[in-house]
C-alpha cells in the first residue's frame, strides 16, 4: 500500500506554498519570517522549481498565521484556495455543472487541491455531508486549517453557483473565540463540540444547475486531470491510508500488527510513522470506531447492543465504557445532544 509521510517532498511548491507567500506579501510581511525554519527560498517556490514536504507546508502556514496575527487570516487564506491554479483539475472545477460534481472532483483530487486535509463526502436521503480528516497530522494548527478549507469550499461554491448555499457547520473543538469571523465567512449555522469537522447541506442542492457549468469543457478537463494525476503524484497521506484501512476492516477488530502487514512495514516502523504524525494506533482506531458508532446510531438507529456487536465488543457495557472514553459522554447523552442540535437531519452519514 503506497502512502506519503509528512517529511516526503511530494507537493509542488508553486501550488499552496506560493499562495501563502502571495497573500503574506500583500499584507507586507517579510518573506524571511514566513520561510524561517523551512529550508526553502522564495524564488524556488514562486517559480515552481521544487517540491516541498507537507511538514514544510505546515511550517509555512504556521509562520504566516503567526506573522499576520489576525482572527480572519485562516478564512482569508481559504478564500484564495479554490478552484486554485492546479492546471487541469482547477479548470475542471471551473466548468462544474453542479455541487455534486464539484464535491466529486474535490474528493477525487484532494491530494492536489487540499493536501493537508482529506475531504470525505457522502450523500444521505435528506442531507449530505462533507467531513474533513487529517492527512499528515497538525493538532496545533488544525482549527485554522479546518477554517481555511471550509471557507475555500464555501467561497468556491458561492462563486460558481451564483448564490450563497445553506451550509451547516460542525467543529470538533470548543467554541471559537472569534465566532464573528465564522459567521462572516461561513454563515450562522455553527455547532461546536462535535466529533467531526463537517459541512452539511440539504441533498436537494447537489444537482441544481450552476450558471457557469459547461458539460463538454468539464468532461475534457476531467479527462486531462485523470491523465495528469500520475505526474501530480496523488498518493495519499499516511493518515488517510490508515483511516481507509481501519474503516474497511473495522468489523474484524484490526490490530497494529495487521495494519503494519497491510502497509508492508514492521509494527515498530508503523508505530514510528504514526508518532511522526502526532498520533498512535489506538487513537486512530478509536477515531474510526467513534465515527462508525455515530453513523450506526444516527443513520441506522442501532441500539448499544447492535453497535457493540458490529464493532466486535463482547457486550454493550464494555462498548458503553469505551464510547465514553472516546467521546467524553455516554451514547445516550450524545444522542440527546445530536437530537437537540440537529433535530431535522442524520448528522453522520459515512461512505
Amino acid at each position: 500500500m503506497r502512502f506519503h509521510q509528512v517529511a516526503d517532498t511530494c507537493l509542488p511548491a508553486q501550488y499552496h506554498a506560493a499562495q501563502i507567500l502571495a497573500y503574506t506579501r500583500s499584507r507586507e510581511v517579510d518573506d524571511a519570517f514566513i520561510l524561517r525554519g523551512c529550508a526553502l527560498d522564495a524564488g524556488s517556490i514562486t517559480q515552481g522549481q521544487c517540491r516541498i514536504s507537507p511538514q514544510q507546508y505546515l511550517l509555512l502556514l504556521g509562520n504566516a498565521l503567526q506573522a499576520l496575527r489576525s482572527a480572519d487570516s485562516s478564512f482569508m487564506l481559504g478564500q484564495q484556495m479554490l478552484p486554485g491554479h492546479f492546471g487541469s483539475v482547477s479548470h475542471a472545477l471551473l466548468q462544474t455543472q453542479n455541487l455534486r460534481q464539484a464535491l466529486d472532483i474535490l474528493c477525487l483530487h484532494s491530494t492536489r487541491l487540499c493536501p493537508l486535509l482529506k475531504p470525505r463526502y457522502s450523500v444521505g436521503q435528506d442531507f449530505s455531508i462533507l467531513y474533513w480528516m487529517d492527512s499528515y497530522g497538525a493538532p496545533s494548527l488544525r482549527p485554522a486549517i479546518v477554517e481555511m478549507h471550509m471557507t475555500a469550499v464555501v467561497a468556491m461554491c458561492r462563486w460558481l453557483s451564483g448564490r450563497r448555499l445553506p451550509w451547516r457547520f460542525c467543529f470538533n473543538r470548543s467554541t471559537a473565540r472569534h465566532t464573528e469571523q465564522h459567521e462572516v465567512h461561513l454563515g450562522g449555522e455553527l455547532r461546536f463540540n462535535c466529533h467531526l469537522d463537517a459541512m452539511l447541506i440539504a441533498t436537494e442542492y447537489l444537482d441544481l444547475p450552476w450558471p457557469r457549468g459547461n458539460a463538454l469543457a468539464a468532461e475534457v478537463a476531467l479527462q486531462q486531470a485523470q491523465q495528469d494525476a500520475q505526474a501530480a503524484d496523488e498518493t495519499p497521506g499516511l493518515l488517510d491510508a490508515v483511516y481507509d484501512y481501519l474503516l474497511t476492516n473495522i468489523r474484524c477488530t484490526p490490530n497494529l500488527e495487521q495494519l503494519a502487514a497491510a502497509f508492508a512495514v514492521s509494527p515498530a516502523s508503523m508505530k514510528r510513522y504514526l508518532a511522526r504524525h502526532g498520533t498512535h494506533f489506538q487513537a486512530e482506531l478509536d477515531q474510526v470506531r467513534t465515527h462508525v458508532a455515530l453513523y450506526l446510531f444516527q443513520s441506522r438507529q442501532y441500539d448499544n447492543e447492535a453497535v457493540a456487536q458490529h464493532l466486535g465488543f463482547h457486550d454493550a457495557n464494555n462498548f458503553r465504557r469505551s464510547f465514553k472514553r472516546w467521546t467524553g459522554v455516554t451514547p445516550s447523552l450524545l444522542k440527546e445532544k445530536l437530537a437537540d442540535d440537529f433535530p431535522d437531519l442524520n448528522l453522520y452519514a459515512m461512505s
